[in-house]
């Protein structure tokens, strides 16, 4: 999805969100070959891209990736539960702020991670990595949020 399609949906373009629309459509290879970006995510944290694939669990490393780029405070830890530990906890949600979900059960210590494109009654539409296993927009039942942050610019 485009920047002009967001606009469309009347979608607010902020930082996070234009950074993370940039690498739309990543996606990971099949077979024993790699997508140099994803790797990216990981070695631009200072990860060893060497010791991952690009099936390896990506969205925090994508989220991180993201923050950073964009000039946001960020985890450098690739658990989408690390998220919940910056920014700050919001109930107003707006676009662009950190969404982070709970997988198999609440109190397991995995999770999902993606930025806020909009919510309804029912879903929360994220844009994140390892979603299909690309650079997707995807809607998840809001009753797997375990809490919306809002990050803080750098400096």
């Amino acid at each position: 999805m485009s920047a002009s399609a967001l606009k469309k949906l009347n979608i607010c373009m902020n930082n996070l969100i234009s950074v993370a629309l940039s690498q739309y459509g990543v996606k990971e290879v099949k077979g024993s070959k790699d997508h140099p970006q994803i790797i990216n995510y990981f070695t631009s944290l200072g990860f060893d891209g060497g010791k991952f694939k690009d099936e390896t669990a990506w969205c925090s490393a994508f989220a991180n990736w993201v923050a950073k780029k964009a000039g946001y405070e960020h985890t450098n830890q690739l658990t989408a539960r690390s998220w919940l530990s910056v920014g700050d906890s919001t109930t107003n949600p707006e676009p662009g702020d950190v969404v982070v979900l709970w997988r198999e059960n609440p109190n397991s210590w995995k999770g999902h991670i993606g930025f806020l494109i909009k919510e309804t009654k029912r879903y929360v539409y994220l844009l994140g990595g390892n979603q299909g296993n690309s650079v997707s927009i995807k809607a998840y039942p809001k009753k797997r949020v375990l809490d919306f942050r809002k990050l803080k610019k750098n400096g």
